[in-house]
């Protein structure tokens, strides 16, 4: 080989090499349908196929993008971390399982709570996220959700909660299972002060997620195709060894069977809750 063949190899692999580097971010497959789509495309539909109109899952900051007004909503209690109270191992120890999660995610908790306005009216809004541990719910997230309830309960907003979850955090043991009745206690306080609370299902809502505030909206929402259920198909057809029907436990399934209340595709979403919300008028000079 020539010095000049060698030269011009070189050249063919470096162009080809440039051609291959595209960032692998800027497309996303879709897990229903397989089409692939441009992921600023994505986006600008709300994060849902315009081939299938499967929703994918999103993050809490999308989620206040979508539905309430720019620039409004204002965290608390965005310090609170779980602990590793029972030193509890699995495949690696809690503990380490915490450090890992926050310096990939770079968020505190499974849950993200605060203040923000809706078409201008004030709302207090919890928002699940299900890229920290699967959005489990454990004592920091019963917490963050108890605080919030009662804020609610004090200055009379509606309360809007959009779960993604897994079900209780196994790492936290009966701590975790105590947060079902810990919120749904605090729900019943706020129902006795007749303030409004609007549960949006979001996929997934499983387990003792499910099995507690999540079904005790005055108003039950679903995202279209949103596995909504406490214990999975499978580990159902598994105990009863019987074929489920199809689309068993998805939100279709739910409102045809009196579950929820609507299925709303998340582009009309904020326009659903701002009705809601308007029409019901729970507001703070309702109770004089």
């Amino acid at each position: 080989m020539s010095i000049l063949d060698w030269f011009e190899k070189k050249q063919k692999k470096v162009k080809s090499s440039d051609k291959l580097n595209i960032p692998g971010n800027l497309w996303v497959k879709c897990p229903s349908c397989s089409e692939v789509a441009f992921k600023k495309d994505l986006e600008n539909s709300f994060m849902v196929c315009t081939s299938c109109k499967h929703h994918f899952r999103i993050s809490p900051k999308q989620r206040l993008d979508y539905t309430f007004d720019p620039n409004s909503f204002k965290e608390y209690d965005e310090d609170l971390e779980p602990q590793d109270f029972l030193d509890f191992v699995d495949t690696e120890p809690y503990k380490k399982r915490i450090q890992k999660t926050k310096k990939k995610t770079d968020k505190f908790e499974a849950i993200v709570t605060g203040t923000a306005t809706l078409a201008g009216r004030p709302v207090n809004v919890g928002i699940m996220d299900f890229s920290y541990m699967g959005g489990s719910m454990g004592a920091v997230v019963g917490e963050k959700l108890t605080r919030l309830i009662e804020r609610s309960v004090e200055d009379k907003n509606p309360l809007i909660v959009f779960t993604m979850s897994g079900g209780a955090r196994m790492q936290e043991g009966i701590v975790s299972l105590m947060q079902m009745a810990k919120t749904s206690a605090a729900l019943s306080r706020l129902n006795q002060e007749r303030v409004l609370y609007i549960s949006v299902l979001c996929d997934p809502t499983t387990g003792g997620t499910s099995a507690s505030f999540a079904m005790l909206g005055d108003v039950q929402i679903a995202e279209p195709g949103a596995l909504i259920s406490f214990a999975g198909p499978r580990v159902i057809e598994q105990t009863i060894k019987q074929k489920l029907p199809p689309g068993f436990q998805r939100a279709e399934f739910l409102l045809e069977h009196g579950m929820v209340d609507r299925v709303v595709e998340r582009k009309n979403l904020r326009s659903m809750l701002t009705n809601i919300v308007t029409i019901l008028d729970y507001n703070k000079e309702s109770y004089g």
